[in-house]
């Protein structure tokens, strides 16, 4: 008989909302839940990259949800290429073992190239004209037309930003319920990032937050039914994996002003508001949620302790980590900063490098993840009367990305089979293994 996985990928699942949603509990009847502990950092690139690869990011190379390109003096967050990721991701090992066994990979954040035989994920389209018609990366190429004909265009807006809502999971449900009855894919990756919206814009306990337990149970109810009649009498295991528990906020760290005000940090003045100058700034901070990588130019060990004795015991900083204190955190890759900062869980830290808001930059009172050197919630706060969002990063009520100690940092894993998760307590890695062994491969 075929073998079927399903693995879904659900960031802000925690066991409590588990014991609320009535189709996922359904789905999982007479299977286990164990607790999923991300590794550091707790922020969706690592984790995914972790529970695919089944390594730390050491050896899969995705140290954050962004990168910065030392050579080229270059920030990219949120697109990478598919060789930024450097450890067999599942469906690689699969596909090596047998052609036979077919891999749908839904939503990536980590890579638009995937190489997984059937792949769904949001891309940018160039126009002649300059413009850019936003839609999705498919392979085959030609299976985003027949999700456009029969879904409409994916919903761009409502996937992140301040439109974000249901309709952005809806569309990847209702496509991948399309793909399955399509293409039955023996493995199959689905991301679902509802939870994430309301939780950090409202807070984790929010009245929000539970709306939006209660509304994903309802597309995971419409997912359910619709790949049982794409797989027939075939009973695929069910994973359902939470990513990372998003806690609550009420501080938040600003490194980069702090580098400026010292002098390491230095801008350019353009008609566009203060640009960070990366080429002539001796060190700069590249946040994501509640961590960062701080860049040191030529690796200056002066400017690296300068550093750490600056930050060290600061304000909503938990850690300093530096040198071989990366390797606590299995952060010893060549991509990462010369010193990573931690935030405690209460705090997030916020990418703005400007003093005065008269002179932040075009981009920071517009959604554009891309052009920000750094991850910005407060996008989540887009005003309709002024047409802009606001920069004030007190707004922003939950985070994640802190080293999960706390039981309140961990998420689940559920499972609709018995005897599959190897303990009570697991890490975002053995998800990789749960996988493999299922299809005989460990």
């Amino acid at each position: 008989m075929d073998t079927y996985v399903i693995l879904l990928s659900i960031p802000g699942l925690r066991e409590q909302d588990v014991a609320l949603m009535e189709n996922l509990k359904a789905l999982t009847a007479g299977g286990e839940l164990a607790n999923l502990v991300p590794g550091f950092p707790c922020v969706t690139c690592p984790v995914q990259a972790a529970m695919t690869t089944g390594k730390r990011p050491r050896e899969h190379g995705v140290v954050a949800n962004g990168f910065y390109w030392r050579d080229r003096q270059q920030v990219e967050m949120w697109t990478s290429p598919a060789d930024c990721i450097e450890s067999p991701q599942i469906w690689d090992i699969l596909s090596h073992h047998s052609a036979a066994l077919t891999s749908a990979v839904w939503f990536p954040l980590h890579s638009k190239e995937c190489p997984a035989d059937y792949v769904c994920t949001p891309a940018p389209v160039h126009n002649p004209d300059g413009s850019e018609s936003l839609w999705c990366y498919t392979r085959p190429a030609d299976l985003y037309g027949v999700l456009r004909d029969r879904l409409g265009h994916f919903p761009l807006q409502h996937y992140w930003g301040p439109m974000a809502n249901i309709k952005g999971t809806t569309w990847i449900v209702d496509s991948a319920v399309q793909a399955a009855k399509q293409f039955r894919p023996n493995f199959f990756y689905i991301y679902l990032p509802h939870l994430d919206y309301a939780a950090q814009r409202e807070g984790p306990s929010s009245e929000a937050a539970a709306r939006a337990v209660v509304e994903l149970d309802e597309q995971l109810g419409r997912l359910a039914a619709g790949l049982k009649a794409a797989y027939g009498d075939a009973r695929p295991l069910w994973l359902a994996a939470g990513e990372y528990a998003i806690t609550p906020v009420d501080h938040v760290a600003f490194p980069n002003r702090i580098l400026r005000m010292t002098g390491l940090l230095k801008v350019q003045a353009t008609d566009a508001g203060e640009q960070l100058d990366f080429r002539h700034s001796r060190a700069w901070a590249m946040v994501d949620h509640q961590l960062s990588h701080v860049f040191v130019a030529d690796a200056d060990p002066g400017v690296i302790a300068q550093v750490v004795d600056m930050f060290t015991g600061m304000p909503g900083v938990a850690d300093v980590l530096v040198g071989d204190r990366l390797t606590k955190y299995d952060l010893d890759h060549p991509r990462s900063g010369d010193v990573v900062l931690v935030s405690s869980p209460n705090s997030w830290q916020a990418y703005y490098f400007w003093l005065d808001d008269d002179y932040a930059p075009g981009y920071a009172r517009t959604v554009d993840i891309h052009r920000k050197p750094g991850y910005d919630p407060v996008e989540l706060f887009f005003d309709p009367a002024t047409k802009s969002i606001p920069t004030d990063a007190s707004l922003v009520k939950g985070s994640h990305g802190a080293p999960a100690h706390h039981p309140t940092q961990t998420t689940v894993l559920v499972c609709n089979q018995p005897g599959l998760l190897p303990s009570r307590t697991l890490r975002d890695t053995d998800v990789f293994d749960v996988v493999l062994r299922y299809f005989g491969l460990q």
